[in-house]
């Protein structure tokens, strides 16, 4: 069963049932506030009874300071006072954090043999009430009023409390084989460029990292300007067009394309054509995210017009038609009755056709853009209930326009937080919350091991969900990039 995160686990159990160890497996020692170690704290050492009173103040302490900023507090004690138990649920619900109770046990004997290896074993009869205590208090947890109890049976084994190497990688995988395991295609976005000076240098090792772990394709960002959401003004970001040309000529199987680009930065037949000529020099490979545009400051900087809201969305239709009309065969005139074009000479086509995204959730206006005239339609969100919201506006959008919903597919951008342990989970969030508690930045950057982004990707995958374009906040080189590898396979 998987427990939240953050949440309030409390462990209840026998000496020698295996509460430490199995906490050790799976907690960060700072997330792990045992009895025991602040008996060491506040007296002799874990075994010295006379510091119980002090030791637990700290204790109560530590899980109120803990609980009140929304951090996963694991407490390890006995767990069969219930005073104390329902106090600990009392200040979760208070904070609005989830309360597991987590009982373990192990046979008897076991815990007997365990507990006679312990430098201050137990007294026998002190742990015979113990596991009696340990075979009544299930009943009493459930009427406690958890969110969930969990029974963990540790046997005669105890798990291991480090890090579980991951398998041997594939070697280098085909243009066929780019969908993960998770059921979705993972195209890495590239926002940061921290190239230093070696601007081509640092973009060819991404692009070949990304190649060879299994990346379906890379998309670059769209901006004159670095965005705030990203970094300072005067990071570099390069013009993705002239980019993507370089990345062409690597001759990997990666797809190249933008995400997104503002129709509002070039005339859409200009933007037809770079996309085109890119497609020629990859074989095809090639996509193009499309966008109203929406940060008025790189516009005002760089002089280019940025009309109202609602003339860019008029202006993204009119995109979208003219280069569809661009890439089409022949030279012929087109006038669909919204965009009317002389002719459409335009050589080279693409090898193959280039996949339309639109970028942008806007109910009313962007979604139904995506419904008509988009190959998919890219959503800046993973949250599952809003996700599921905006998929379904889309499909009731394609219904009205009498379009197959299976013909636009959904893609989302996610920017989590991705560590090795729980250990590098944490001390990433540490390092680039800035200001921002760290349990808000953790929820908001779904802070977690690829594992746990493995899960959240086959759980996109079942809402709809079929390309991921996945970035870090801090991917900085390729070294970063391989570290992703278990997550794209």
């Amino acid at each position: 069963m998987p427990i939240p995160d953050p949440a309030l686990v409390v462990l209840v159990g026998a000496s020698g049932s295996g509460k430490s160890t199995w906490a050790a497996a799976r907690y960060r020692p700072e997330e792990v506030v045992s009895s025991d170690a602040l008996r060491a704290v506040v007296g002799s050492g874990p075994a010295d009874l006379d510091a119980s009173d002090d030791a637990f103040a700290v204790l109560e302490a530590v899980v109120a300071a803990r609980i009140g900023r929304h951090l996963t507090t694991v407490v390890d004690t006995l767990g069969f006072d219930p005073g104390r138990r329902r106090s600990w649920l009392a200040a979760a619900r208070a904070s609005g954090v989830p309360a597991v109770a987590v009982l373990v046990t192990a046979p008897d004997a076991v815990c007997r043999s365990r507990n006679a290896l312990r430098d201050r074993p137990v007294p026998a009869k002190v742990l015979t009430q113990q596991l009696r205590q340990s075979a009544r208090v299930q009943a009493e947890l459930a009427d406690d009023g958890w969110d969930e109890v969990l029974v963990v049976d540790t046997g005669d084994t105890e798990p291991s409390a480090g890090p579980v190497a991951p398998p041997p990688g594939p070697a280098r995988a085909t243009p066929g084989e780019r969908t993960a395991s998770t059921g979705v295609e993972v195209v890495l976005q590239l926002s940061r460029f921290p190239w230093g000076e070696d601007p081509f240098g640092w973009l060819r090792a991404m692009a070949l990292a990304a190649d060879e772990v299994g990346f379906s394709g890379i998309a670059l960002m769209d901006h004159l300007v670095q965005v705030p959401q990203v970094g300072r003004a005067w990071d570099p970001i390069p013009e993705p067009w002239v980019a993507l040309g370089a990345l062409a000529g690597l001759g990997t199987g990666l797809r190249l394309g933008t995400l997104v680009t503002p129709v509002t930065f070039r005339p859409p037949g200009v933007t037809a054509k770079a996309a085109a000529t890119l497609s020629a020099l990859t074989g095809g490979r090639t996509f193009l995210g499309v966008g109203a545009g929406w940060w008025e400051r790189e516009h005002a900087a760089f002089g280019v017009p940025f009309p109202p809201a609602a003339e860019r969305l008029d202006d993204l239709d009119a995109a979208i038609r003219t280069m569809r009309a661009l890439w089409a065969a022949g030279t012929k005139p087109y006038d669909d009755g919204h965009v009317a074009l002389p002719e459409t000479t335009c050589y080279p086509r693409p090898t193959s056709p280039v996949t339309v995204v639109v970028g942008g959730g806007g109910e009313h206006r962007t979604l139904r853009i995506a419904a008509e005239l988009g190959d998919a339609c890219n959503l800046t969100t993973t949250d599952p209930e809003v996700l599921s919201h905006k998929v379904s506006v889309l499909r009731r959008h394609c219904a009205d326009l009498g379009r197959d919903e299976a013909e636009v597919a959904v893609t989302v951008l996610d920017v989590p937080v991705v560590g090795r342990d729980r250990d590098d989970v944490w001390a990433r969030v540490e390092r680039m919350r800035g200001r921002t508690s760290a349990a808000t930045y953790a929820a908001r950057s779904h802070a977690g091991t690829v594992g746990q982004h493995r899960e959240r990707h086959a759980a996109l995958a079942a809402l709809g969900v079929s390309t991921v374009f996945l970035t870090t906040p801090d991917l900085a080189g390729p070294e970063d990039v391989l570290a992703l590898a278990d997550l794209v396979r």
